[in-house]
């Protein structure tokens, strides 16, 4: 059998999201990320009208997140690009998240929030793909700094972030195991792993 990319024929979609990160200060970041839909071929509306091809949506969202709880402290929106004048109404539909923290149970609230009708599933996904881009960022940037027991995240937060989010950072593994023991101050080892540089999904 042909691998899948062997499979590929014509491109139709293309879908680019694309996040970075910024300082503001020691425990503030700010992340912009844009979503874009481009459709490589001219296309028909449901109502059967016919739209060249080109980008269909372009949505880009901006947090202010401010640390070690990476609290959303602020959020704006914008709509470069939307297939429908109605869809401008949805705007607003994230401002709800300012003061939500980015960590466990983060996705739920957003889709709470902002899913389905009550607002726009493009902002949705763009803001659940910023999240965990936004603990990196935060990583990245105490990260220039040497982490120690005292100048980490507060145990508990570092836990709630890492503790079971991927293979590497599994309870019983020695990765985990290794970093908690730093927190505890029970090691003066070399700079532990950084979130920023292994693991730190975002947990649903």
């Amino acid at each position: 059998m042909a691998s899948l990319k062997e499979c590929a024929r014509d491109l139709v979609h293309r879908r680019d999201i694309s996040i970075a990160t910024y300082a503001v200060d020691d425990h503030t970041i700010m992340a912009e990320g844009a979503l874009v839909d481009d459709r490589t071929n001219e296309y028909h509306l449901l109502s059967g009208e016919a739209r060249p091809a080109g980008i269909i949506h372009h949505m880009v969202i901006r947090v202010l997140a401010e640390g070690p709880a990476l609290i959303i402290r602020e959020i704006e929106v914008e709509m470069p690009g939307a297939p429908r004048a109605e869809c401008a109404e949805t705007r607003d539909c994230l401002a709800g998240a300012r003061g939500m923290a980015i960590g466990p149970g983060f996705t739920k609230q957003v889709k709470a929030l902002a899913g389905g009708p009550r607002g726009c599933a493009h902002l949705v996904t763009l803001l659940l793909a910023i999240a965990p881009a936004i603990i990196q960022g935060y990583w990245a940037h105490r990260a220039r700094r040497r982490v120690t027991a005292d100048t980490a995240a507060p145990r508990k937060k570092m836990d709630g972030m890492l503790r079971n989010t991927c293979h590497v950072w599994r309870e019983d593994g020695p990765t985990y195991a290794k970093l908690m023991r730093h927190l505890d101050g029970e090691t003066s080892s070399p700079q532990p792993p950084s979130p920023a540089g292994e693991g730190g999904a975002l947990k649903r």
